[in-house]
Order: structure tokens, then sequence, then C-alpha cells
């Protein structure tokens, strides 16, 4: 087996081809990369088993490039500045499900540019197991495209301000890793729609430029719901933020499944912004979205900013604490965190700044529902101190949150959801439940995914660990 490398770059061997590009008949036909250096658009380098292309590339509509471990060569590198394969047709990559022996797209060391651009593709793509570096971009519009088991590490920000940006379209990424990015890691443009699915993805320290920017950066969704579930996004620079959906405009009717996600240590966790936005929010940690030094300009763990009323999200199940603000509902959402009919079940407590608890802000004139929560406390009194609304503020709206749940009513129902022992564990330890479980590593990072029925021993190194099964988080120590 080879580990195939497709490198975007600049070497100075075929200049002579600069400005030209190669496109396919649209007649369609299959390319294979020894397909295309016989066309001509690419060159083999016999003394370095590489294959190198001189010009841009465009595989037209009802065509397709393939490249797999049977037909691709080691290494390919883009040789000129602002080279850009575009593929109207459609594009597959198979690596193998070894890490170390999945494809590899980017530029080398010294090498400017390279773009992948994905046109009102005519058939849909699907590129999976392979590690894309140093790219300045991929563009999706109009196409279907799916990513699975691939890593974006290390892209610029010269023609994007994104790893990933898409339009008018509905790109899934699962079990994808986003890796020291310059820029954000999935956009897409706040005059257009797009509902990217990210499943069981990872997202850690990007936005190394530092530029007021969130990892996962949305505009108005499609006529697909956006869903992003059970990833974890964890931030490193004082002014990257975590996830922010916006519609400013009011494109669309954008619609939001939050699920099961770790958003840590990012200058805020998540933002909603704008109108005609509707999410679930259920089974998320938004834990210590701190970053931001000035409590004014963000740090919520929560942030549902409405231009009108249909501006509205429904939580439950999560986990909201160590941000500089819990919950921040300002102008004119409309947020339901439980009735009593229907208990919130969220647990929101130790945010605040300056000394002062601030675990949910009702900035708003409407009133909200925050029924069975609980708020690290059962003191009734306390717990009203650290929610600001009319009481504060006769401008404000009443914040209903009583009844509250107290913590043995969390730890029952964590109890509930699945067994974990011992605790800490020598080596290894069991868990018994049924789902989807993850465990992520004191820095955030995802170690482990998959389904369970039953019981599942687990074997890591010494460390903190988080495990989750469905909506439920425990911590287990490893000795």
């Amino acid at each position: 087996m080879k580990k195939i490398l497709l490198l975007f770059g600049l070497t100075s061997w075929f200049s002579f081809m600069l400005n030209a590009q190669w496109v396919s008949p649209g007649n369609g036909t299959t390319y294979t990369l020894n397909d295309l250096v016989e066309v001509g658009c690419v060159f083999y380098d016999d003394a370095n088993a590489t294959y190198n292309i001189t010009t841009d590339i465009t595989i037209s509509a009802t065509d397709r490039l393939y490249i797999s471990v049977e037909n691709a060569p080691s290494a390919l590198f883009f040789n000129e500045d602002d080279l850009t394969l575009t593929i109207k047709g459609s594009m597959v990559v198979e690596g193998e499900e070894e890490e170390d022996l999945h494809y590899y797209i980017g530029m080398q060391v010294n090498a400017q540019h390279g773009r992948i651009r994905f046109e009102d593709a005519s058939e849909p793509s699907r590129i999976s197991r392979c590690d894309f570096t140093a790219l300045s971009g991929i563009q999706i519009i109009g196409s279907d495209v799916i990513f699975e088991d691939c890593k974006m590490l290390k892209f610029n920000t010269f023609t994007q301000s994104s790893v990933v940006n898409c339009l008018n379209c509905s790109p899934v990424f699962t079990h994808c890793k986003f890796f020291s990015n310059e820029g954000a890691a999935i956009s897409s443009p706040a005059n257009g729609q797009a509902s990217p699915q990210i499943l069981n993805c990872l997202f850690f320290d990007s936005v190394t430029s530092n530029a007021n920017l969130p990892q996962i950066n949305l505009g108005p969704g499609a006529q697909d719901s956006i869903r992003i579930v059970n990833c974890t996004i964890v931030g490193l620079y004082d002014r990257s933020g975590g996830i922010a959906i916006a519609d400013l405009m009011g494109t669309g009717e954008t619609k939001i499944l939050m699920k099961d996600n770790v958003v840590k240590n990012n200058r805020y966790g998540y933002n909603q912004q704008g109108k005609n936005l509707s999410s679930v929010i259920v089974g998320n940690q938004f834990i210590d979205n701190n970053k931001e030094t000035n409590p004014m300009n963000g740090g919520s763990g929560i942030s549902i900013y409405g231009f009108d009323e249909n501006n509205k999200a429904v939580l439950r199940n999560n986990i909201i604490t160590g941000n500089l603000w819990g919950i921040t509902v300002i102008n004119a959402a409309d947020v339901n965190l439980g009735t009593e009919d229907d208990w919130g079940h969220n647990q929101i407590h130790e945010n605040g700044n300056g000394g002062v608890v601030y675990d949910l802000y009702n900035n708003t004139d409407r009133e909200i529902m925050a029924v069975g929560n609980y708020w690290g406390t059962t003191d009734a009194q306390e717990i009203e101190e650290n929610i600001t609304h009319q009481y504060d503020n006769p401008d404000l709206g009443l914040v209903h949150y009583v009844p509250f749940a107290t913590n043995e009513a969390v730890e029952e129902l964590e109890s509930a959801a699945f067994k974990l022992w011992p605790n800490p564990a020598q080596g290894r330890f069991t868990v018994e439940g049924r789902g989807e479980l993850t465990i992520t590593n004191a820095l955030g990072q995802l170690v482990l995914i998959k389904e369970i029925d039953g019981m599942e021993t687990v074997e890591l190194p010494r460390g903190l660990y988080v495990v989750r099964l469905g909506a439920t988080r425990r911590k287990v120590v490893v000795e």
C-alpha cells in the first residue's frame, strides 16, 4: 500500500505552462491521474516518482476524476502559483483507513495559493480518508460533496477566510479534523444559503491569525437543517469564537440542530443572530469560553440575539459553565429553557465576570421559561441573584425558573443514562449503556467514538477524560 501525496505548490521547472488550462471534454469520461499525464496537463517526474500539475484543470460536467490506491501516484504537486482544480463533474478520492495511508492534498512549504473548487457539479463527489494541507481554500458552490475521515491542516486565507466555504449546497463532513488553520474551518456567506452537515468532527487551534472569526461561521441555512452533531470545538486564541450562525437579512428559514457537542476555551461558545432562525440545542457542553478580555465584547456560552421574535431557540440537557456569561438573550429573541411539563435539565452555573455571576441574562422585554434547570445551588435567593431579569430592571422580561432541579436530580438523571466503573481506573474501565460513546482527553481532543449496546471496555493512557453517552457526560481518571 502506498501513501498518496497530492501537493499544491510552486516549482519553477514548468513555468512555460503559466496561465494555461486544460478542460475535459464533458463526454462522460472517468480520468485517473495517469490519464491526465497522457492529455498533457500533468507531468510525471520519474526521478522523484512524483506527478506535477502544470496548469489549471477543469473536470467538466458528466466527467469524473477518480483517485485511489490502485491508480494514484505517490505525490502530486501543483507547480505554479494560483492554480485551481475545478470540479464541474465529480471527484472521488479513496484513501486507506490507516491514518498514515490517507491521501495528502496540499502545497509545498515554498508554494502559494492552490485551490479546489466544486462548481455546480453534475454528480456528487465523495472524498474519503484524505488529508488536505496548506491550501488557500476549498469552495463548494451548488454541489453535493461528502468528506469522510479527512484532515484539513494549515490552510491560509489568501482567497477566502475559511478552509471550506459553501454556497447553495449542503455538504457533509463526517469524522473530519480541522487543525491549525489561519481562518475559520467551515463557513458560508451572509448573502447565500447553505446547510452543512457537520457530524463527529474535531476542531482545534483554528483561526491562528487571531482574527475576529469563529471556527464555524455560517450564514442563512438552505432548505435542509444545519446540523452540528457530536463535534468537539476547542479554541486557543482570544479573538477566535466557537460557532456563529446568522441571518442578518432574513434570507430564508434557517433551521439548526446543535446536539451532543463540546465547545470550550473559545472567545464565545455559540452565537445565533438575526431573524428567521430556529434552533434545537440539546446535550451540549459549553465550557470555559472566556478568552475575551472585555466581557462587553463577548464571552457567552450561548448568545441568542434576535432582530425580532422569529429568532427562536429550545435548550435541553446542556452544560453551561465557566463562561463570562452563561446564556445571554438579547433584543427580541424567543428562548425556551424548560416548562413545567417539559423540564430543561440544563446545568447552568459558575458563569460570570468582574466578580459577579451571570448565569442567565434576559436582555429582552420578553418572558423566558426556564423551569427545571440546575443552577449550581438549591438556594432560591442565590439563584435569583445569578439571573438578570425583571427584578433587576423593570424594562426586562421575567424569567420563570421555579421549580428548579436539585443536584440530586441531575445526578439521578446522569446515573440512569449509563454506568462507568472503576473510577479512578487502572489503565482500563468499562462503560455500560446504549448509544454513541465518545471520549475526549483533557485538551478536548477526540480519542474514541463508537456505537455501543451493552458493556464496552476501554483502555487508555494515564490522564483525565470526559466520557459521553448521548447527552450525559462523566469524568474518569486513568492512573
